[in-house]
């Protein structure tokens, strides 16, 4: 069973918060990006290479790809799951990774999302996705970096 130290939904992925502060918490050595869009751009995971920390090695793999592999990995690999949104987290779940708890840190703001916590804005597709991940066992928190208390969760099914 691989390792999973955090999954964390984060529409920025790896950048200074998840790169230093979550990782040195909760003892993270490998970044898994799980997006289908990052696992083809060489550019974004440049960019995203840059803000990893030295102790940690970055992985950008599909969904599928995660799903495929996962289950090989090292018991030594401390594995810290990066999603950009809740409905590839369900994907995940559903597909077998096993998540049992998911740090909710960043959803911008767009058309047609409302916002719940300081950083975290949702519409209706992300609500469902949230249900659908507490119907499959999964605890959610929502917090942006570790030294904060979890916010309240049931803003987000209202």
């Amino acid at each position: 069973m691989p390792n999973i130290v955090l999954t964390r939904i984060d529409n920025r992925l790896i950048h200074g918060q998840v790169a230093t502060m979550w990782s040195s918490s909760v003892g993270a050595n490998l970044l898994l990006v799980a997006n289908d869009e990052v696992s083809t751009n060489d550019f974004r995971q440049g960019l995203m290479d840059m803000a990893a920390p030295s102790f940690a090695q970055t992985r950008y793999f599909s969904i599928e790809k995660t799903i495929n592999i996962i289950g090989r990995a090292s018991e030594s690999q401390h594995i810290a799951i990066i999603c950009e949104n809740p409905q590839d987290v369900v994907k995940l779940v559903e597909g077998g990774v096993p998540i049992k708890k998911v740090n909710i840190g960043n959803m911008h703001m767009a058309e047609g999302k409302r916002q719940v916590s300081k950083a975290v804005c949702v519409d209706s597709d992300d609500v469902n996705a949230f249900r659908r991940l507490r119907e499959l066992g999964v605890e959610l928190e929502i917090r942006r970096v570790p030294s904060e208390s979890a916010e309240n969760i049931e803003e987000l099914f209202k």
